[in-house]
């Protein structure tokens, strides 16, 4: 098919196959897998290849260095402050019978979790959230003029981590540089700095998709609420149905490749269909019903495959769990008010809000 700024794309649709793709060296990620806007000022320059734009030994460097903070094992030792952020939120929700739980709790949530990780103070959150609020509305404008302030506010984090180091991943990698001088160059430090904070918030809509899905299908949730041991499990099925991202990363062919009888060129375009492969017949029964017990042979790919698997599902998974777990906890009578508003993106399945009344 054909794509506005890049041109023909190849859209790999079964799960084997788009598991074998994005595992495979011969598809590359590079900087045209990303969409830039132009006009961006020189000092904004040596700051924007992210560790998601590149392949081979400079990635996996990069990602043996970051890889340490975002472990299933340090998710489980964070989760005690997740719990105490979810609590907190919900406590803030405004008064009356209806609150919107995307605006008020899925979308602060992850953005205060991946700050409070990384080690952005809480006084400069604020502008994150904003940062992050432009950056997930898509290319434009909005996303245009975030960047600088992104980068300069990466690079003020860096340099007050350095001046009072806490328990975080920037005072970690900066102990990490100061013991080893292969270490994170300042540029490649403060490019994943925001990289990591901006892509920490994406969350957000699978826990807003979580409830929806949920809300709409009371038997799921009565199942739930009958016995929260499901949970877990039940956040993987949600991921699987639901999971906000519809295509992963564009990759270009480094040569010929053939899936069975097609042909992909060289330099050609591909992306996997990841809402296509989590529902394939091939691998799951009744892939189109939603069921919260499914214990599947194997695993979704919402968080990718590969290489580039998803630096932060286990984080993803926790928060998603805590915040599903709290709000059916704490609010046994939840309805939706109206009909959630979807904001169309060819890219991303995402609500604009989700009222509900309590």
């Amino acid at each position: 098919m054909a794509v506005p700024g890049i041109g023909t794309l190849w859209i790999v649709t079964r799960h084997e196959d788009a598991r074998a793709m994005l595992n495979d060296p011969r598809f590359e990620v590079n900087s045209a897998s990303f969409l830039r806007p132009p006009g961006l000022p020189d000092h904004c320059l040596p700051y924007l290849r992210t560790m998601a734009e590149v392949d081979g030994p400079e990635h996996t460097r990069l990602r043996r260095l970051a890889a340490p903070a975002f472990t299933a094992r340090r998710a489980a030792a964070f989760r005690s402050r997740v719990e105490a952020t979810v609590e907190a939120l919900l406590d803030a929700l405004p008064d009356g019978d209806t609150v919107d739980l995307h605006e008020h709790f899925a979308r602060p949530l992850p953005m205060e979790v991946i700050c409070e990780l990384v080690g952005i103070d809480p006084e400069d959150r604020p502008a994150w959230r904003e940062h992050g609020r432009a950056v997930a509305a898509g290319y434009g404008e909005a996303f245009k003029d975030a960047i600088p302030e992104v980068i300069a506010n990466a690079l003020a984090a860096v340099a007050r981590r350095a001046e009072e180091p806490g328990d975080d991943v920037i005072s970690q990698l900066l102990r990490a540089r100061a013991e080893d001088g292969d270490r994170l160059g300042e540029a490649e430090l403060v490019t994943l700095v925001w990289h990591l904070v901006l892509a920490g918030q994406t969350p957000t809509n699978l826990i807003t998709n979580g409830l929806v899905a949920l809300l709409e299908h009371p038997d799921q949730l009565a199942a739930l609420r009958a016995d929260p041991a499901l949970l877990p499990g039940a956040v993987e099925e949600l991921t699987r149905w639901v999971g906000p991202q519809l295509l992963t990363t564009i990759r270009y062919t480094r040569e010929e490749v053939a899936f069975g009888d097609v042909v992909i060129g060289a330099g050609e375009a591909v992306t996997a269909a990841i809402a296509s492969a989590n529902r394939d017949p091939r691998v799951y029964d009744a892939p189109d019903e939603l069921d919260v017990t499914r214990t599947p042979a194997v695993g979704h790919l919402s968080y990718s495959h590969g290489p580039h698997f998803c630096l932060g599902a286990a984080f993803a998974r926790v928060q998603t769990e805590v915040a599903l777990g709290a709000v059916l906890r704490r609010f046994p009578e939840l309805v939706v008010d109206g009909e959630p508003r979807r904001i169309p993106d060819g890219g991303t399945w995402r609500f604009a809000s989700l009222v509900v009344r309590r």
